[in-house]
């Protein structure tokens, strides 16, 4: 079978590599349709963070069940599923709680091989969500919606959920990204009254607008701060959605919220920033790992098929599988909001 593979920084290669098999009775065999590249893989792609050089990869896409082993009951082979990055067993006591990003029972390596034909899945029987019918019933766009359900429309509403965001809040997105993008979506779906998203592009400034965003602060750094208390009459907002992970994202964040308000984090951080300077305004700062499958199951899946929401049009541009290269070059050098690869049709 076909699969990306990471070769060195800046370099991604297509190539034929064994098809796998059931491991374990709690495995599923994947024919993935549609994945994508997600900001987090730039960590590695350019050289910040450390992978395997050939080395699988990708970790979001949806997919037909090929093959279940013999624990697996939920799904059967040619159900049409999203396939999230989260893999939770649905019994540890972080899955029971809503937390299944970070499933106490998850396996080594299974974030790998997603951009690829076919994928061992882990986990199957909970983790996996599946989607009604199969994808001849949805057109391209909502495949492209339901392909956002594996990691990026999750993640930005992981960021609204851990700020707490209710009806009549007053919000602020920092990061224009697909994360922070979905984390707009995110905040509208929690009743949110007034969106403010940080955007310094005009493209993805008209999408946070299209997806619920009432406020756009293209300034930047303290000029941003200053705009944000402008528009809320100098109180700060009641929740902020910190999608990109910086230190500097997460001070900001304090400066814009009111006293009391909590910030909701997705970005990976690299450093925690020091607590004292959220100590003095009471701030709260939670957030981490999305909960994928619990999100999917109780809220987002059901959203997209009504037509409610629609997270997709992150996707501003797709990708062969064996155009891969070209994919992560349109996501590093910013030419794309977020790469889509179609894998089969």
């Amino acid at each position: 079978m076909k699969a990306a593979v990471f070769m060195e920084p800046g370099k991604m290669e297509v190539h034929e590599v064994e098809k796998p098999t059931i491991q374990k009775p709690t495995d599923a065999i994947l024919k993935i349709m549609r994945a994508c590249v997600c900001g987090s893989d730039l960590w590695w792609y350019r050289g910040i963070a450390n992978r395997e050089h050939g080395s699988l990869v990708g970790h979001e896409a949806i997919a037909i069940v090929e093959e279940v082993g013999a624990d697996v009951k939920d799904v059967k082979p040619g159900d049409f599923v999203i396939a999230p990055f989260t893999h939770g067993c649905g019994h540890c006591a972080a899955c029971l709680a809503g937390f299944d990003g970070n499933c106490m029972n998850q396996e080594a390596g299974g974030n790998g091989g997603y951009q690829g034909e076919y994928l061992r899945f882990t986990n199957a029987n909970w983790a996996l969500v599946k989607i009604p019918g199969q994808p001849s019933d949805y057109t391209d766009e909502q495949l492209n919606d339901l392909l956002t359900l594996a990691d990026v429309m999750a993640t930005g509403y992981h960021a609204a959920t851990s700020a707490e965001v209710k009806d009549g809040d007053t919000v602020a997105v920092i990061g224009d990204g697909a994360v922070g993008l979905c984390g707009v979506i995110g905040a509208k779906l929690r009743g949110a009254k007034r969106i403010i998203s940080l955007s310094h592009h005009e493209d993805r400034a008209k999408l946070a607008k299209e997806f619920g965003a009432t406020d756009i602060v293209a300034e930047r750094g303290d000029d941003a701060v200053k705009k944000v208390l402008e528009l809320t009459d100098g109180n700060g907002v009641d929740a902020v959605l910190e999608c990109v992970g910086a230190v500097s994202a997460i001070e900001q964040a304090g400066k814009l919220a009111r006293p009391g308000a909590i910030i909701g984090r997705v970005g990976v951080p690299q450093t925690e920033p020091s607590s004292n300077t959220l100590f003095w305004k009471n701030i709260g700062l939670r957030g981490g790992i999305a909960s994928v499958t619990t999100y999917d199951r109780h809220v987002l899946l059901d959203a997209v098929l009504k037509g409610d929401i629609h997270p997709g049009k992150v996707f501003t541009k797709h990708f062969s599988l064996d155009d891969i290269q070209k994919a992560y070059e349109a996501m590093d050098q910013r030419k794309v909001i977020k790469s889509l690869v179609i894998v089969s049709e």
